[in-house]
Formats: structure tokens, C-alpha cells, sequence
């Protein structure tokens, strides 16, 4: 496969986090175990979800989604990760590495767009739990998983094309532990300039749009518990709230960062640090999140649990 017109590199070397024996070693165990921990947590919520009538919402329906995101964003990258702590740099071939960024790309952004249509779910339950059952038909919610995950196909081919009009005649040697564009670039020998504001200008707009789409519901979100008269009201309704406030703020952090920020302002260490948390750490820290801090998943999961025991 070739990447632009006089393309002579056929395959790269993605040189890892580290080029020290011991801390690869380490490093190994603590993310081998993070991977295990994030597919058992994902899977278990989505089977959780899947066998608990009393799950079967909107909310759920989303969560279930985000799950399976999840386990694929995290799998985009962890598996060549932890194969370049076995060995000194990880060879992959031209198509590969695209076919990475791509697959990291469609589900991070997708990720995105699913914790927003989440806060516009969480938005109509508490301002207008009348009309919920009608703004949150079940067709109304596939709509949107499906426009999520088009939305995340749309920006993949966005990266994608653009890292296809470049050429790489030079060094093949990826310093990150995955595919990621702009550590591409930097060994490219094409004019970068436009190509890479497209992808930054692409993210920074579905950033913007969907975090204006939580901030919003999340400001009537505010202004309806403010009016309510009872404590216990309050607390439950902003309860239901608090585990997406945190997978937001944590998720769109991190790819703020990476991908809207100046590639000038921030180290590839830096870089490498931040792509780790949002690829890595965060589909682990989901489960938990959701888990933990939710009185109904807790319950549906003793219920399956005393089932599945008795």
C-alpha cells in the first residue's frame, strides 16, 4: 500500500513508551492488567445491561453503547502497545498503522457523540420527565447511536485521507506507542501545513458542538434542580448526573489536548502521557465509574449475582 505519490516506506517502527528493559517489563504487567480489567468491565456492563429488565432505558441503551466503544478503542491500541514491551520496536506495515488510526479515531469520536446524546438523555428525564417516554422512543435513540457512530466514521476517513496525500520517503520510525497522526507527520516528507490543520479543525468542531450540546443541558439541568423544593429531589436527580459529569470531564480533557491544542504547546512525552490516559486508562475507569457511583446498576448487578447463585 502506498501513501501518497513517491512513497518508499513500507512499513513502520513504532518505537513504544519506553526504550528501558525494566520498565518494560513493569509497564507490561500494569497494562496487560489494565486491558484485562477494561474488557472484563465493559463486557460485564453490557451483559449486565443486556440480561436486567429493569435497565432496559434510554440511559442504559447509551451506556450499553459507550461500552462496546470502549473495548474497541482501548483494543485499537493496548494489544501493539504491550507487544512492543516483548520486543525493541514493533514493525507494522503501512496499511496497519492506518487501519489503526482509523479504528482509534472512529471510536474516540464516537465516544464523543455518545456522551452527549447521554446528556441530552439525562436532560429531558429531569426538565421534562412527562414528555420523556415520547422524546426517548426507542427509535429516537437508535437515531442517535447510529449518528454517533456516523459521526465517528466521518472523522476517521477525515484523518485518514489526509494522512494518504502525504509521503513518507524518509524515517520510519514512529516515536509513540501507537499509529498516532501527528507523530506521523512528523516523518513525512510532504508539506504538512494543510494537512495538518484539517484533522485539528474537524475535532475542535465536534469538540465544541458537543461539549455546547452537554454544557447546555447540563445548565437546565441545573436551573430545574435549583427549583425544586425538596432536598432529597435535588440529590436525586443530580445523583443520576454525577457519572457522566465525570466520564466528560475526564474524556474531553484529555483529547482536548491532543487534538485542538497547538502541536507546539505540549512535548511528544506529553503527548504520549495524554493519548495514553484516553486510550488506556479511560475505557477501564468507565465501568467503575458508571458502576460505583449508580444505585441502579449496583442493585441490578446483586439481583444477577443472587441469580445467579441461588
Amino acid at each position: 500500500m502506498e501513501i501518497g505519490n513517491h512513497t518508499s516506506v513500507t512499513k513502520f517502527i513504532i518505537l513504544g513508551l519506553t526504550e528501558e528493559s525494566t520498565l518494560k517489563v513493569i509497564f507490561f504487567v500494569i497494562f496487560l492488567g489494565i486491558y484485562v480489567v477494561t474488557l472484563m468491565g465493559n463486557v460485564s456492563i453490557i451483559m449486565l445491561i443486556s440480561s436486567s429488565p429493569q435497565l432496559h432505558t434510554p440511559m442504559y441503551f447509551f451506556l450499553c453503547h459507550l461500552a462496546f466503544v470502549d473495548i474497541w478503542l482501548s483494543s485499537s491500541v493496548t494489544p501493539v502497545m504491550l507487544m512492543g514491551f516483548l520486543r525493541k520496536g514493533i514493525s507494522l506495515p503501512v496499511a496497519g498503522c492506518v487501519a489503526q488510526l482509523c479504528s482509534m479515531v472512529k471510536f474516540g469520536t464516537t465516544e464523543c457523540f455518545l456522551l452527549a446524546a447521554m446528556a441530552y438523555d439525562r436532560y429531558v428525564a429531569i426538565c421534562s420527565p412527562l414528555l420523556y417516554t415520547a422524546r426517548m422512543a426507542p427509535r429516537i435513540c437508535i437515531l442517535l447511536v447510529g449518528l454517533s457512530y456516523m459521526g465517528g466514521f466521518v472523522n476517521a476517513w477525515t484523518f485518514t485521507g489526509c494522512l494518504l496525500s502525504v509521503s513518507f520517503c524518509g524515517p520510519n520510525q514512529v516515536d509513540h506507542f501507537f499509529c498516532d497522526f501527528s507523530p506521523l507527520l512528523k516523518i513525512s516528507c510532504s508539506d504538512v501545513s494543510i494537512v495538518e490543520i484539517i484533522p485539528s479543525l474537524s475535532s475542535g468542531f465536534i469538540i465544541v458542538a458537543t461539549v455546547f450540546v452537554i454544557s447546555l443541558s447540563y445548565m437546565y439541568i441545573l436551573i430545574t434542580i435549583l427549583k425544586m423544593r425538596s432536598a432529597e429531589g435535588r440529590h436525586k436527580a443530580f445523583s443520576t448526573c454525577t457519572s457522566h459529569l465525570t466520564a466528560v470531564t475526564l474524556y474531553y480533557g484529555t483529547i482536548t489536548f491532543i487534538y485542538v491544542l497547538p502541536k507546539s504547546s505540549y512535548s511528544t512525552d506529553q503527548n504520549k502521557v495524554v493519548s495514553l490516559f484516553y486510550t488506556v486508562v479511560i475505557p477501564m475507569l468507565n465501568p467503575l465509574i458508571y458502576s460505583l457511583r449508580n444505585r441502579e446498576v449496583k442493585e441490578a448487578l446483586r439481583k444477577a449475582t443472587v441469580r445467579l447463585y441461588s
